[in-house]
């Protein structure tokens, strides 16, 4: 690893290391919140999980079925080894079968809280036990929420599908929850990591995608100028630059881009950084100032009158409401 001026840490261009931009983009992907529930369910259940912004939830049947519905998407079963990821905050139903009437929202029912980021959930009635485990997580950075957004409104990974890493992950993540011990949160926290990650990989390995953000990370061409950018967002990018990155002519460069990724190299570019200003802005972790350097802006009013052409608001009061939405 290597300080790029500005301050910004990147990856040492290394001549024997293979680019491989998909494989950075979910490299760059991290939890950073995380609150896990386990329910324990029999007979007819069914709960309303509310909208948690820009997080991801995702729910696990270690025992029995249930069902994840998110309006406008087909409802999807889950039985012991799926998994079920709901990318965009959305709210969701949680039930045991399709049309069980709601008990209330999750987090206003009665539960036990083992710790400030974990409960157990009981309900207990006449019928199919049921056992979950489900997780809501805050994540990081300009690659992952590009990566998210592609995601559908759910991701439905079956243990088939999923395959022997998912079986491990989820019996490792099923154990630490279970049988808590010193560091349990810490484990469960890499684990959730692990599980997302894996899971959008599937989804990845599953699409044949030639066009959009995705479909230029798997050009050979264009994904090594796009990895470079998410590399080093603060390096004074041009147009010809990029071409440069990805051996190609400025002209060819530029057009193909533009056909490929739906919007210009240098709009991206902007896009991308913007993405990283409210990453570091965000909770007042970094001055608008700091920002403006660390993104290879001349001054700080070049930045702010950028970030506000693209956010919607200024940096300044992004930094002292980081609750307003990232760059779309």
């Amino acid at each position: 690893m290597a300080d790029h001026p500005g301050g910004l840490v990147t990856v040492v261009d290394l001549p024997w290391t293979p680019i491989d931009p998909v494989g950075e983009a979910l490299h760059h992907l991290r939890v950073t919140g995380v609150f896990y529930s386990r329910t324990e369910a029999d007979g007819p259940w069914a709960v309303d999980m509310p909208a948690f912004g820009d997080c991801v939830s995702f729910h696990v049947v270690t025992v029995g079925e249930a069902w994840v519905e998110v309006e406008g998407a087909p409802p999807v079963r889950l039985v012991p080894g799926d998994l079920a990821l709901v990318p965009h905050g959305r709210g969701h139903l949680l039930r045991s079968a399709p049309g069980v009437p709601s008990l209330g929202r999750v987090d206003e029912l009665p539960q036990e809280f083992l710790s400030p980021n974990y409960s157990v959930l009981r309900h207990r009635g006449a019928g199919t036990r049921v056992e979950l485990i489900c997780g809501v997580l805050s994540v990081d950075g300009a690659s992952s929420r590009l990566l998210l957004d592609l995601l559908p409104s759910v991701v439905h990974v079956d243990g088939e599908q999923g395959g022997a890493w998912m079986a491990a992950t989820l019996a490792l993540t099923t154990e630490e929850l279970t049988h808590a011990r010193p560091g349990g949160e810490a484990v469960t926290t890499r684990l959730a990591d692990i599980l997302v990650i894996q899971s959008i990989r599937a989804w990845l390995d599953a699409q044949q995608v030639t066009t959009g953000w995705l479909g230029a990370l798997r050009d050979p061409q264009l994904g090594t100028a796009i990895a470079a950018v998410h590399r080093a967002p603060g390096r004074p990018w041009t147009v010809a630059t990029m071409a440069h990155e990805a051996a190609m002519s400025r002209s060819a460069f530029s057009a193909r881009f533009t056909e490929v990724v739906g919007e210009p190299a240098m709009q991206y570019v902007t896009r991308v950084r913007m993405h990283v200003a409210a990453d570091r802005l965000g909770y007042g972790r970094a001055t608008v100032r700091e920002v403006a350097s660390e993104l290879g802006y001349d001054s700080e009013a070049s930045f702010s009158r950028a970030y506000k052409r693209e956010v919607g608001v200024s940096p300044g009061r992004a930094r002292r409401s980081p609750s307003l939405p990232a760059p779309g």
